[in-house]
């Protein structure tokens, strides 16, 4: 059976009844903003209960949060609301004895944590300090918790913190002074605060005074903007916190060396666990008897894509390993079983998200479920708990056994929206690209396809570079949003893309429009003679970040390959591009050092050298607070061929950042996408 064919089994099943009832009509962006969103889901100790938040939006896309219980011990047992108050709880975790849920909420004006007991009552304010806490993770036996909070590194105390940012909010000039870099990130000037780490104990009293495990150090911690407390966690005797960090220095900009540190609750020198591996050290995670510890290392220093390795070290003896050392996939998560001896890990794996287990003694890898996007909640003695979404399932808890068999769904939170919506039908499709070497991607039928109507093509452009256009659902990029829209959509992984081996994703540093402008190339000339129903002869390709680079990039060396592009927050001059983003890391990699040390790389892929060929019409968008791609990059691009007189728009907006969040802005995102593709496709 093709994996089209189980999916849309899967999300046909719970909507079927109530889809009779009114005629599905195709997914349009504002259905997408109004879908219910998972988040914060946490499963009990004894696997009896987990507990989840879910974002609500009403018909008129007004927002509510809550959190939920539900048991797992009676089969079609529903949710039952805990919190009614108004707001978003989010990051709840049980309590050791499974009596009571923590989470963090904003009920006072400020972050805080609570404490909210299962068998009745209200929830309690754990924590009353003076700054906002971000997240927290809490030790085993439950008697403690590490805290984060953002705090200025040369102060003493809390206080001083909090006297320091009410200055700066104070503060009548608004120059900002820096001596070093990083002095900007993802979206955020920095004002010299740094993420550290606070442990107090939960005694049954208020949380007013904690000790920060990292005072002094000018590094974040958990690394920002995007990681969070998977990268913390208590050694399970409560004795330590161990954590992942860069080393304080000047070189942060520049570097991926972030290490394990193990630092005792009471504060101190912290110890360096990964100090001879100067790539990346993350997810730390102990066996529950604190035998053995499993973290994800990189190899490659300055790489951000290389494969994460399954370390684990044992306690007892010292001695360390490559778990699995020739599966060829790059971990994503760690997660124990109950025999503190199997590990459950996700991964991407060719266009799914898949759940593995992995043996740690002889390093067999099983595959469990390798449909769609998964991300592990928790392991039971029989069972694993996961998020599940794919291209038609914004997502939904799911279980299955241990042995991977035995898939159930346990939530449905979108059940009604989703018996409104007509999907298009999706399949995974292979061809033979670069060197003739295996590629695979998706198509998506227009919602309302008609056998015998042949439609125009939107070829989507995965970012990253090495990134994947795979079976998932998106909140921003959401294919089904053009296959609504009268689309047939294509994406193509081409050479570089993650979830195909090490060695198809290590392929794309330094050959930026080499390989996978050949894969582009190839896979719409293989897909539009296996899919008559595809128009090659109306297309506009998309992309965002690398994706818009390389919509730059066909202008100049693929000019006549499409009747439109859209290129949002794009590389324009890699030049320019080298000395204004914020993590040079990345493009010291891919470019083989700075751009000084290897101008003739920069500028054999640089956009902006092959103008001369450009005629294409164009959309152009960009967030004003994007740090990543700044700004100007598209200012350059629009200003050429306003300059030449090629078709070309502008969309700029002053509060985004490399990404649309604001649902109203992604609505007139979409609204001006569509539009344009339709003024060069549908004439």
């Amino acid at each position: 059976m093709k994996k089209t064919a189980i999916i849309l089994a899967m999300a046909g099943a719970g909507v079927a009844m109530s889809a009779q009832a009114s005629s599905p009509q195709p997914f349009k962006v504002q259905d997408l903003v109004k879908i219910n969103k998972l988040h914060s889901s946490t499963l009990s100790s004894d696997g009896n209960s987990i507990v989840f938040g879910i974002k609500k939006f009403d018909a008129e896309g007004k927002a509510s949060s809550d959190l939920y219980i539900q048991d797992l011990t009676q089969m079609g047992s529903e949710p039952k609301q805990l919190t009614f108050a108004a707001g978003t709880e989010h990051s709840a975790a049980f309590s050791a004895d499974d009596q009571s849920v923590y989470f963090l909420a904003s009920r006072d004006g400020s972050s805080q944590l609570y404490k909210l007991p299962l068998t009745g009552g209200e929830a309690r304010q754990v924590s009353d300090l003076p700054l906002d806490v971000e997240g927290f993770k809490l030790s085993q036996d439950g008697k403690q918790v590490v805290l984060n909070m953002r705090v200025f590194p040369d102060c003493q105390d809390l206080k001083c913190s909090e006297d320091k940012f009410t200055a700066e909010a104070e503060r009548k000039s608004n120059g900002r002074e820096y001596k070093q870099l990083m002095i900007r990130h993802w979206d955020t000037w920095s004002d010299n605060s740094r993420s550290h780490l606070f442990v107090a104990q939960l005694n049954g009293d208020k949380i007013t005074t904690a000790v920060d495990v990292t005072a002094g150090l000018d590094t974040e911690t958990p690394p920002k903007p995007f990681s969070g407390m998977e990268e913390v966690t208590f050694t399970p005797d409560g004795k330590y916190v161990v954590y992942s960090a860069k080393a304080p220095s000047k070189d942060q900009a520049w570097i991926t060396n972030y290490d394990l540190w193990q630092v005792p609750v009471t504060g101190g020198d912290a110890v360096n666990l990964t100090e001879s591996n100067k790539a990346w050290d993350a997810h730390p995670t102990y066996s529950a008897d604190g035998r053995y510890l499993a973290y994800l290392a990189m190899k490659k220093p300055g790489f951000e894509a290389d494969r994460y390795r399954i370390m684990l070290r044992d306690t007892v003896t010292g001695q360390e390993k490559e778990v699995a050392p020739l599966w060829d996939r790059s971990a994503s998560s760690l997660t124990f079983g109950k025999d503190n001896r199997t590990l459950y890990v996700t991964a991407q794996d060719v266009g799914q998200v898949t759940i593995f287990e992995v043996n740690t003694q002889f390093g067999d890898v099983k595959t469990l479920y390798n449909e769609g996007s998964n991300s592990i909640v928790g392991v039971t003695a029989d069972k694993i708990i996961f998020n599940h979404k794919s291209l038609v399932q914004p997502g939904d808890l799911h279980s299955i056994n241990l042995d991977g068999q035995g898939l159930q769904k346990l939530t449905d939170i979108n059940s009604e929206k989703l018996a409104k919506i007509k999907f298009g039908e999706f399949e995974q499709f292979s061809f033979k690209g670069w060197n003739n070497e295996e590629v695979h991607g998706y198509w998506i039928k227009p919602s309302n396809f008609k056998a015998g109507t042949q439609y125009p093509i939107a070829f989507l452009v995965h970012g990253g570079p090495q990134g994947s256009f795979g079976n998932s659902f998106s909140s921003r990029w959401n294919a089904q949003l053009w296959a609504g829209a009268g689309y047939g959509v294509v994406m193509i992984d081409f050479h570089g893309s993650t979830g195909y081996g090490q060695a198809f994703t290590d392929s794309i540093s330094k050959d930026w429009g080499g390989k996978p402008l050949e894969d582009l190339q190839k896979g719409l000339a293989a897909v539009t003679k296996q899919q008559k129903w595809l128009d090659s002869s109306r297309t506009c390709a998309l992309g965002g970040s690398y994706g818009g680079y390389m919509m730059n990039w066909i202008q100049g060396n693929w000019s006549d390959g499409f009747n439109c592009l859209v290129n949002h927050a794009g590389l324009f001059d890699m030049r320019s591009m080298y000395y204004v983003t914020e993590e040079l890391w990345f493009p010291e990699y891919e470019f083989g050092g700075t751009y000084d040390e290897n101008k003739d790389l920069y500028e054999k892929f640089n956009p902006v050298n092959y103008v001369e060929n450009w005629k294409t019409p164009m959309l152009i968008i960009h967030g004003e607070q994007d740090f990543r791609v700044p700004y100007g990059q598209s200012l350059a691009a629009f200003t050429f061929m306003q300059r030449k007189g090629i078709p070309s728009e502008l969309l700029v907006y002053p509060e985004e950042n490399h990404w649309i969040l604001n649902p109203d802005n992604l609505e007139q995102w979409y609204a001006n996408v569509l539009g344009w593709m339709d003024r060069w496709t549908k004439k």
